[in-house]
This record gives structure tokens, C-alpha cells and sequence, in this order.
């Protein structure tokens, strides 16, 4: 079997016991199409009668499997590939196909959960729409908040001297809300955490209201899949800014006061695990999360 992990930042290639990855991920503006043939295109040639896809730009939707069945038949003779959204191979990696919930946070917020073969995807919005709570809502309200305090709107003279440097990073732009942008808010993301943990009185207002956010993200992706507030349920919460355990905890607190029974969980496997254990336990379609291809 061969199993792709198309992600933003780069992908990763396992064959038996072998992975390799590679920065090459999915570009700004690219199809995830384009994406995979590009990836393929730089693979040693290989050959696999079963592909499993796990890639980032399908947002909760994958459709159209057939154009990526006839891509694995192109360049490995395949006659079986699942399609598989990378929320919902995540998900299935990190709790080994059991039922609950996996938040996944990073740049952005994907939330996976699933009861009894009934699955649920909420966020994934994108920065512009959603995303709350993540990495690049993190950064941009604290350098949003810092910009307002240089201004003399509002007094927190602790988070305008934390953010000094971003603020600087800011001026520098050359263009104030394109790709640079972006990537200054989610670099910074890390740092408003750390200015949580320190006590500083804005931080600690963001950092509150993004685990609440996300509090209910979860909350709403358990019950969408069929949970009830009164179920006991395993959470995963993983992900760059989930290396905070404060944030983890935070998010955590706020969900137990919906759902008390929650358990909080460790992440069992990455999307790799997942995209492998459903391409050898889901022979079904998981419409909109799944879907399997036969060129």
C-alpha cells in the first residue's frame, strides 16, 4: 500500500515500513490536483495496487475522487485509492478508529468527531471566516490589540512591550494583510500563549475567549456526530499551539462544563496511521470525509 500526506507546509510518502517527506506541500493557489502530480512527479517509480490520499485543501468536502483515482493509475497502476479529507485522517490516526473527538490546531482549526459510524467536521473556515482560536486568530488579535494599545487605544503597557518586535514586523510590511501577514500572526501565535502564561492582562483575554472558541468547536462536533452532552467521550487536542498545556487545559475546562464526563486522551497516530487504517478497515464511502476511487 502507499500512503500520501499532503499537508500546507510539505507531505510525506510511506510504502511498507519506509516514509519520506518533503517540503513540498500544497501552494497558495495550486489544486490539490496539481499538488499530488507535482509530489508524483519527484517519486522514484513505484507501484501500488492500493493508494490512500490524505490532503489538506478539501476543507470538510472531498468530491470528484475519480480524477485522483485516474492520477494513481497514471503513475502506480492503482484500482483502489481513497480520498480522505486530512481532518478525518487525522482524526482516525489519533484515536486508532475509536469514537470522540480530535480538535486539531495549528494555522488554522480543523475538528473531527465520530460515534458509532457517524462522523462530523466543524471549522476548517479558513482565517478569513474561521479558524477561532488557532494559530493565526492567536497572532493576529494580539498584534491587533498591540497596534490599538500603540495608538493609545486602551492601556496594557506589559503587552504593548511584549509585542514590541511584532509591532516593528508589522511596520516593515510592505503589504499589510498579504501572505507576510499571515505568516507574521501565525509565527506569533506561540508568543501570546507565552504572554498568557506570564500573566499579561491582554493575553490572558485572547488566550480565555480562543479556549472557548475552541471549547465549542468540540462541543458542537460531538453532538454533530449523534453525542449527547451526557456521554462519555475521549478528546484529542493536538497541534502547534496544543503544545501549550495551560491552552490544552483551558480549551479542556471549558468542555467539561458541556459535556462533564469528557476524557481528555493522548493522540494515538498522525494522519499517515490514519489514512492507513481506514484504507484497510473502511471499504465504504464516508461521504463528505471519504470517498474511494476505482479507475
Amino acid at each position: 500500500m502507499l500512503v500520501i500526506d499532503l499537508g500546507q507546509s510539505g507531505s510525506r510518502v510511506r510504502q511498507e515500513s519506509t516514509t519520506t517527506t518533503s517540503s513540498r506541500g500544497k501552494r497558495n493557489g495550486e489544486t490539490v490536483l496539481e499538488s499530488l502530480r507535482a509530489i508524483f512527479q519527484d517519486l522514484p517509480k513505484t507501484s501500488s495496487e492500493v493508494v490512500a490520499l490524505s490532503c489538506t485543501g478539501f476543507n470538510g468536502i472531498v468530491n470528484s475522487p475519480d480524477k485522483y483515482g485516474s492520477l494513481c493509475k497514471e503513475f502506480f497502476g492503482s484500482s483502489r485509492v481513497a480520498v480522505i479529507d486530512d481532518g478525518f485522517a487525522g482524526f482516525i490516526g489519533a484515536l486508532n478508529g475509536r469514537d470522540g473527538v480530535v480538535l486539531s490546531i495549528g494555522g488554522g482549526v480543523v475538528s473531527i468527531g465520530g460515534r458509532n459510524g457517524m462522523f462530523s467536521h466543524r471549522d476548517g473556515l479558513g482565517s478569513t471566516f474561521g479558524d477561532e482560536g488557532g494559530g493565526f486568530w492567536l497572532g493576529a488579535l494580539a498584534i491587533t490589540k498591540s497596534l490599538a494599545l500603540r495608538q493609545g487605544r486602551g492601556k496594557d503597557d506589559q503587552m504593548l512591550e511584549y509585542f514590541a518586535d511584532e509591532c516593528k514586523k508589522y511596520d516593515q510590511l510592505t503589504i499589510k494583510d498579504g501572505a507576510e501577514a499571515s505568516t507574521l500572526s501565525i509565527n506569533t501565535a506561540k508568543k501570546v500563549l507565552d504572554a498568557a502564561d506570564l500573566g499579561i492582562p491582554t493575553a490572558v483575554s485572547i488566550v480565555a475567549e480562543g479556549s472557548l472558541l475552541l471549547a465549542q468547536t468540540v462541543v458542537a462536533t460531538w453532538l454533530g456526530a449523534g453525542g449527547e452532552n451526557k456521554d462519555v467521550v475521549e478528546i484529542v487536542i493536538q497541534g502547534g499551539p496544543a503544545k501549550n498545556s495551560q491552552y490544552v487545559q483551558a480549551i479542556f475546562n471549558q468542555i467539561k462544563i458541556e459535556i462533564p464526563h469528557a476524557v481528555l486522551a493522548e493522540s494515538k497516530g498522525d494522519n499517515l496511521d490514519g489514512a492507513t487504517w481506514i484504507a484497510e478497515n473502511m471499504d465504504q464511502d464516508q461521504p463528505p470525509l471519504l470517498l474511494w476511487a476505482t479507475p
